[in-house]
């Protein structure tokens, strides 16, 4: 299989969290050979927090690039705020998050933080095809 890229335009509405699941899951059943179930829903769930993580805190808007690879699938997600992603302890009684980033880091092989010479940042997950 040669590698196989996708841009998913930005988007700026209150579906876009599902949207960007919906664009995902198109890309990745058009993939051959297919993946399994259990490593395409570990891609939806990364790209589900890269873009709710950019929706929240990078403005509200975000950009979604997909690249797969024989061996793996990169999930790279732009958005226009300089603030890196950061491990913290997830909230447990109010409701503000925490749990995003620590899943994503240990669902990818690797994951990149690239600073934009716009100000913004693109956060980057590689994961197991």
């Amino acid at each position: 299989m040669d590698t196989m890229s996708i841009s998913v335009a930005t988007i700026r509405h209150a579906t876009s969290v599902a949207d960007a699941r919906e664009n995902t899951r198109d890309f990745l059943e058009a993939l051959v050979p297919a993946m399994a179930a259990e490593t395409a829903d570990s891609v939806l769930l990364v790209v589900s927090e890269l873009v709710t993580n950019a929706l929240r805190h990078g403005g509200g808007t975000y950009a979604l690039d997909l690249t797969a690879r024989p061996d793996s699938i990169e999930v790279a997600v732009q958005d226009g705020s300089p603030q890196v992603p950061r491990m913290r302890t997830p909230d447990l009684n109010g409701g503000t998050g925490g749990f995003g980033w620590p899943m994503v880091t240990r669902l990818a092989r690797a994951t990149a933080i690239t600073r934009q010479k716009t100000g913004g940042k693109t956060v980057s997950a590689l994961l197991p095809r």
